[in-house]
């Protein structure tokens, strides 16, 4: 009997989700297997009612050639994803035929962790193998399932390129490009009315996005995750850029993640059933006061998710499909309990225990000069396609 695999996408949608997806499902019947797409990342087995047999029409999905011969078109995920980790739900938003089943055990911190019931679910879909897609939040439940020794291999992806344990996660080139061009467009509005433009870029822990974006555009000042700034330092910097360009303007990067010295990060409204809170909204604050100290008019402009719309970039694709052709391989000779990964310029596995053991962050001392707020790269030799 061949074997039923399962894919699925989790956490933020990123450019190579479904040329991922699509090369995964063809080569998984290239080798005589079974595709099924779990819905909406680790929701769908969650939500998987085995007394309601129209719950699998709702959260999964018979994965074919036909089904995915054109998803490599667009960007995002055609199977949607969430933010979803069985392993901590609050009460109130466990799915209504799990409240007060034995499968969901309340934890110390009064979370829930319904792994039994996921178990379970993808024991009755005939599952033999499990690839799932996502960041450290997806993939740190894949670890957990690991453990719970379900066969695995996991796929690492998020446009802040910060899973521990690879170099590159599909969907941080096609990110770093918008980044890049929507910079360049937006030092016309910053030239014509003689601004300080802040820009202000996904990342939430790395700051990485903000760093290569920044170099890649040749932006005046970078603003990262893992180095606090002072705002009246960078304020004298800007205005001394803007006093020393013809065209009268300064341009900056800022992570969302970042913060100013003996500041705190900026989150908004209360957080999701995960413990999740909408994260955003520095580069305001930064845009505000660098206009109450500076005089000078700004502009503040928060990328966000148009740094993630749209079809992915040829290296997404590459890496995507890569990735996709990788993990399959290894399914067949066995090779479970892994994530692909990318490690100085080649394709390798690590194990998928990896991912929980470490954080993935900008080599400030190597690539970041953080007495002038700018990246610092000085010699590129032996260092990797995007530098560490």
């Amino acid at each position: 009997m061949s074997k039923r695999l399962g894919i699925l996408t989790g956490g933020g949608d990123v450019p190579g989700l479904n040329p991922c997806i699509k090369s995964a499902v063809n080569s998984a019947i290239d080798l005589g297997f079974h595709m099924i797409g779990l819905r909406r990342g680790w929701a769908g087995p969650l939500n998987v009612n085995l007394d309601d047999p129209k719950s699998l029409d709702k959260w999964t999905l018979p994965l074919t050639r036909g089904t995915v011969r054109t998803i490599d078109r667009y960007g995002g995920t055609f199977l949607h994803t969430s933010r979803t980790n069985p392993q901590r739900i609050k009460e109130a938003y466990l799915p209504e035929f799990l409240r007060g089943s034995q499968e969901c055990v309340q934890q110390e911190n009064g979370l829930y962790d319904c792994t039994s019931h996921v178990l379970r679910v993808l024991a009755y879909l005939g599952i033999d193998g499990l690839i799932p897609i996502g960041g450290d939040d997806t993939l740190s439940y894949a670890a957990r399932l690991d453990q719970e020794g379900f066969p695995t291999v996991a796929i690492p992806k998020t446009m802040d390129n910060d899973v521990f344990g690879t170099d590159y996660c599909i969907g941080f080139s096609t990110a770093v490009t918008r980044s890049v061009n929507f910079i360049t467009d937006l030092r016309t509005p910053a030239g014509s009315h003689e601004r300080i433009a802040v820009i202000e870029l996904f990342g939430r822990h790395s700051g990485e996005t903000s760093l290569i974006a920044s170099y890649l555009a040749g932006v005046d000042r970078a603003i990262i995750s893992e180095v606090p700034f002072d705002i009246h330092k960078l304020a004298d910097f800007l205005l001394h850029d803007k006093h020393h360009n013809p065209s009268n303007y300064a341009i900056m990067t800022i992570s969302e993640g970042a913060t100013m010295i003996d500041g705190e990060i900026v989150e908004e409204g209360e957080a999701d059933a995960y413990g999740h809170r909408k994260l955003g909204g520095i580069g305001k604050v930064t845009s505000d006061m660098l206009k109450e100290i500076t005089g000078m008019g700004t502009i503040y402009q928060q990328l966000a998710y148009l740094m993630r719309s749209g079809a992915p970039d040829s290296l997404d694709r590459m890496v995507a499909s890569s990735y996709a052709g990788l993990a399959l391989d290894m399914i067949a000779r066995g090779q479970m309990g892994r994530m692909v990964a990318l490690q100085n310029g080649n394709y390798t596995s690590v194990p998928i225990q990896t991912v929980i053991q470490g954080e993935k962050r900008v080599d400030v001392g190597a690539l970041y000069d953080k007495k002038q707020y700018r990246p610092k790269v000085i010699n590129v030799l032996g260092k990797p396609m995007f530098l560490y």
